[in-house]
């Protein structure tokens, strides 16, 4: 109980939709903690960053970044680009920022590798469902196919001389929260790295990124989070080590319809099938993905989530991506080359058999 104890004040935990650990013990003689928070993309984002004068200018410049990408990529945003796009669908081609284009062409990919299971012209049926509603209520059949009419990811026409983009039919509509916030982390990445920051810990609401080691030399401890609480819930039910890799999660316990939970046991979670247009149900709660970029890994765990493990296809074409996903029995499956240090600290999860 007492080592219990003694690690328990070692470990500073973030905890988002995935926790971050990171031990201490640096040397802070030789490397100094720079650490700001903001609100942005819809989240609290933190980055912490390690060394001397330019760190600070280079943290300035990040959330400056992000808060770019938000304005040309949120939904919420009226004149964003992705706004504008789903304003003029079945109506004109609009022009958009490089950004914005760069990352509808790596999530046309992922539409297409997964053979629609993720799909960003989603909009229609999130905006049905409305799961932050203070009032929800799970839609009719008949509205639910009603707005499934409208999700088909070939029907985006992307013109890359013009830098446009057009939806085929009005009503049509998209979304890329499944993707923008890795994008992000990818730039900070960048930004850090151009100031010569070689330590680095970035959470954009638990989308997370660890530039090289700690400043002892060790790998960055990442908790990933537990999705249903328990007696050994830290927050976390597992820890992974890793260096310059990006460790994204999806879940079931992110954003749900909270009040019909209470009153009926069931989760209607805000990560939607695009086939049936209702929230994804393969078994699955968890879902996490660990690869160099963040925007590859922010696109696959939720490629993951939705098709279960039938996603591990997908994965284990992949190089330097790791996966694991957690079932509703809580069993933990791995990827096949699996090759991140990871132990499991909650003794309600086991690995699957």
């Amino acid at each position: 109980m007492a080592h219990h104890k003694a690690r328990q004040k070692e470990i500073i935990t973030i905890v988002v939709l995935i926790c971050c650990i990171c031990i201490s013990g640096c040397s802070a003689n030789k490397y100094d903690e720079h650490k700001r928070e903001a609100f942005a993309l819809d989240t609290i984002i933190t980055l912490t960053a390690y060394g001397g004068k330019n760190v600070d200018k280079a943290i300035d410049e990040a959330i400056y970044r992000i808060q770019e990408i938000e304005e040309h990529m949120s939904t919420t945003i009226d004149d964003s680009d992705i706004s504008k796009i789903n304003k003029n669908a079945g109506k004109a081609p609009v022009t958009v920022h490089k950004d914005t284009l760069y990352v509808l062409d790596k999530a046309l990919e992922y539409c297409s590798m997964s053979n629609g299971m993720f799909d960003i012209t989603i909009y229609p049926l999130i905006k049905l469902w409305d799961i932050k509603s203070e009032h929800p209520r799970v839609p009719s059949a008949e509205e639910i196919q009603g707005a499934l009419k409208y999700v088909d990811y070939k029907k985006i026409v992307v013109d890359r001389d013009k830098n446009s983009v057009y939806l085929m039919e009005k009503g049509m509509g998209i979304d890329l929260g499944a993707i923008a916030k890795g994008y992000a982390a990818d730039e900070v990445t960048r930004i850090f790295k151009k100031y010569g920051i070689e330590h680095a810990l970035i959470n954009l609401g638990g989308n997370i990124m660890a530039i090289g080691n700690k400043v002892d030399g060790s790998k960055w401890n990442i908790g990933v989070q537990n999705p249903r609480t328990s007696k050994d819930n830290e927050g976390y039910f597992a820890v992974l080590e890793v260096s310059d890799s990006a460790v994204v999660s999806s879940g079931d316990y992110q954003r749900y319809m909270v009040k019909i939970y209470e009153e009926t046991g069931k989760r209607y979670h805000h990560i939607f099938d695009p086939k049936t247009g209702y929230p994804a149900d393969k078994g699955i709660i968890a879902t996490t993905v660990i690869s160099p970029l963040s925007i590859d890994a922010d696109a696959l765990s939720t490629c993951l989530f939705v098709m279960g493990y039938e996603g591990f296809n997908i994965i284990d074409e992949l190089e330097g991506v790791d996966a694991l996903l957690v079932s509703t029995d809580k069993k933990v499956t791995l990827s096949k080359k699996f090759s991140v240090p990871i132990n499991i600290t909650d003794r309600e999860y086991g690995y699957k058999k």
